[in-house]
This record gives structure tokens, C-alpha cells and sequence, in this order.
């Protein structure tokens, strides 16, 4: 099977440049833990896809495949776009923030972000505590099956006990009930988007599926408030965890490092050590809020992207829905199912940490039943639409 490796994650036989000019050419001369066991697993390692500058801000040119024009997301951009465009069946990819979701909501594929240590993150330079491993593939199956080898052979991350479940795709589950967040992202979506959500949501209670709501459900109502940040303090969160290396890069050559990430060192620098723990507190009310909700819904449903991608490649767009599952720690798929004037839009499923197994039926049984929906609208021909006033879109 041939793969994808995102620029970030080393490959003994091919430069790891991570989207910087100071890595040009660089090779680790190793293969990362996961890219060891695809190899030891027959798959055919095709090439590296290409990364935003350090897996973080400013994009390098990479196009959607649906409208070159338009940004592919990121920052696995290279990876969303080249499985979009038939050139792969799969690529690796990694998130942060939302750079797995929103390039797979943007480009029209599946987009599997897992359990956080649910897959070997050895010798890849992601190192962020929201960050995962995880897969941009044509199929839902490819993804389960190709992240079920990895972690068959390199384990999750030291100290986890790596993703769990079947090594064949699990059996298709009908859910029977499942929350809708509509988290900060909601005001940002544009109609299309909410159109296309609400064609779905529809079908899933048409389906006998119970759907509730923050209106309807007073732990959900919680869990909202407690995604209310979960955006600025994602971006905060990894911006202090940059620190190190960026200042080393800075005083190395600062010139080979983006406007961009070096206004972010200096807010990183700006941070205290305590500034960080009540942000790390923040998270962990957010996810222990999450996981009272896991005996009483079978998961959550939400847009994976506020559209379809923006017009222009300075922007990665805005990552307020993809941000959800990263802040949770939890595992979330993009499921293209949504059409707005031929351009597609991410469905996304969130599921409870650890049970990545679940989600993936809930998500089998949801692509097997729901209609693609399409929208005709008038998409915006100019402007970075959807990007959000975020400082770093990651």
C-alpha cells in the first residue's frame, strides 16, 4: 500500500524538513515508530506531503484540489490534499489544533484524529501535549487498518497503551443517542455550512437516533461553556510549549523562521510557568466535563470546518470546530458527506478517549446511511473566507 508521510515525522531514506528553511535537507538518517512499522508492515513509504512550518502557522504553497485557488487546511495540507487528488490511498498526518479535521472537511476526505498517545509519536517532531499521529485516507477502513498495524508494532506513545480495538474495521453500530455541540464555531459558520448540518441532523432523527442539545440537555449546556476557550487556550496552550525549540532556532538563525512564529516566541516569552497551569486546569475541567457525558450519549456530531475552504494560501483557515477533539484529548473523525456548490464539507463524529473503536462503528453505520448532501449557494469568489480573527491558525 503506498503512504504519505507528513514533513515532520522522519524517514531514514528521505530529508525531514518540517516546512523550514532551517531544516532544508535534513535527514535524521532514521525512520519515526510509526513509519518503521508501516515499512515492517509491506507498505510502499511514496514520499513526505508537505507541512506548514513546523507543523504550526505558515503554509507552503500547497493547493486544494478542488480549487487551486483555495487552501487545502493544515497543517497536514500535503497529506489531505494528495489522498483528495487519487495520488494516495492514505498519508500520516499529525494535529494540534484542528490539522488533521479541517484539510480532511476542506479536501473532501476522511480525517482521523486519535486518542491523544494513542500512536507512537517517536522520532516525529510533534511533540505538543494536545498533539496525535493520526490519518488522512480515502476510507474510513484504510484508516482503522493502517493505524491498527502501527500501533500492532510501535505501541502508542511511552507510558499509553496505544490505540485499542479489532485489527479489522469494527462492525458498523447504529448510535442511539448523540449530543450536537455547536461550540464557538457555530456564529462563524457560514449558511451553507448549517444548511448541510441540519439537512443531516434531520436524517440521523429520522432515523429514530435521538439528538439533544444544549437546549435540551443540561450536561451539555455545561459542556459548551466549557468549550467556549477551547480555541484561544489550544493556541496558548501550544504557543508556551514552542517555546523551546523556537528560541534555540531563533539564536540559531532567525532569519529561516517565519514573522509569523517568531511574534509567537515572543508570546510565548511573554508567558509564566503559572500562566500555563490554570490553562492546563481549564483543559482538564473540559475534558473531565466530556467524559461524565459518556454514559448517557454514544458521542457527539458536529461541522468539522465553519465552510469550504477559503479562498487564498496565506491561511490555513479557521480551526473553531477541528479545535474540539485536540482540547479534549478525544478522538473525532471528518466524514465528507457535505457538498456546497460542488465543494466539500466535513461531517465530524467525537468520540470518548479510549474508545476509538466505538466511533469508528458509529461513524461506519453514519457514512453507510446518510445521503451526501449538497447545497447551491453562492460561495465567496474573494477573500480568505471563514478564517477567523485567530493569531495562529494551526
Amino acid at each position: 500500500m503506498p503512504i504519505g508521510i507528513k514533513d515532520i515525522i522522519e524517514t531514514a531514506d528521505m530529508p525531514t524538513q518540517m516546512g523550514s528553511d532551517l531544516y532544508e535537507g535534513w535527514r535524521s538518517e532514521r525512520d519515526a515508530a510509526s513509519v518503521y512499522a508501516l515499512r515492517e508492515a509491506g507498505a510502499i513509504v511514496l514520499g513526505k506531503t508537505v507541512t506548514t512550518e513546523f507543523a504550526a502557522t505558515t503554509p507552503h504553497g500547497t493547493r486544494n484540489p478542488w480549487d487551486s485557488r483555495r487552501t487545502p487546511g493544515g497543517s497536514s495540507s500535503g497529506s489531505a490534499a494528495a489522498v483528495a487528488a487519487g495520488m494516495i490511498p492514505l498519508a500520516l498526518g499529525t494535529q494540534g489544533i484542528g490539522s488533521i479535521l479541517r484539510p480532511a472537511s476542506y479536501c473532501g476526505c476522511v480525517g482521523y484524529k486519535p486518542t491523544f498517545g494513542a500512536i507512537n509519536r517517536g522520532g516525529s517532531h510533534d511533540g505538543l501535549s494536545q498533539s496525535t499521529h493520526g490519518a488522512l485516507s480515502a476510507t474510513l477502513e484504510d484508516a482503522w487498518i493502517v493505524l491498527r498495524e502501527i500501533v500492532e508494532r510501535s505501541g502508542g506513545d511511552l507510558g499509553y497503551g496505544g490505540l485499542r480495538g479489532p485489527k479489522e474495521p469494527p462492525t458498523p453500530r447504529k448510535p442511539r443517542c448523540l449530543a450536537l455541540l455547536h461550540t464557538r464555531g457555530w456564529e462563524q459558520a457560514d449558511s451553507a455550512a448549517k444548511s448541510a448540518f441540519a439537512k443531516q441532523v434531520d436524517r440521523l432523527q429520522s432515523e429514530g437516533i435521538k439528538v439533544i442539545d444544549a437546549d435540551k440537555d443540561p450536561g451539555i449546556a455545561a459542556m459548551e461553556e466549557c468549550l467556549e476557550p477551547a480555541l484561544p487556550s489550544s493556541l496558548r496552550v501550544n504557543t508556551w510549549e514552542m517555546r523551546w525549540p523556537l528560541n534555540t532556532y531563533r539564536t540559531r538563525d532567525a532569519a529561516k523562521i517565519s514573522p509569523l512564529l517568531l511574534d509567537r516566541l515572543r508570546d510565548a516569552e511573554s508567558m509564566t510557568v503559572g500562566d500555563y497551569r490554570l490553562l492546563l486546569a481549564e483543559r482538564d475541567r473540559a475534558g473531565e466535563q466530556w467524559e461524565k457525558l459518556a454514559s448517557n450519549i454514544d458521542g457527539a456530531i458536529a461541522l468539522a470546518a465553519p465552510g469550504v475552504a477559503p479562498i487564498g494560501l496565506n491561511s490555513t483557515g479557521n480551526a473553531a470546530f477541528a479545535v474540539v477533539s485536540s482540547y479534549l484529548r478525544s478522538p473525532a473523525l471528518s466524514l465528507p458527506l457535505f457538498n456546497a456548490d460542488g465543494l466539500p464539507i466535513g461531517l465530524q463524529v467525537i468520540g470518548f478517549r479510549d474508545r476509538d473503536a466505538d466511533l469508528f462503528a458509529i461513524a461506519l453505520w453514519i457514512s453507510a446511511t446518510l445521503p451526501q448532501t449538497d447545497i447551491v449557494t453562492s460561495v465567496p469568489e474573494t477573500g480568505a473566507v471563514g478564517c477567523g480573527p485567530d493569531p495562529y491558525r494551526t
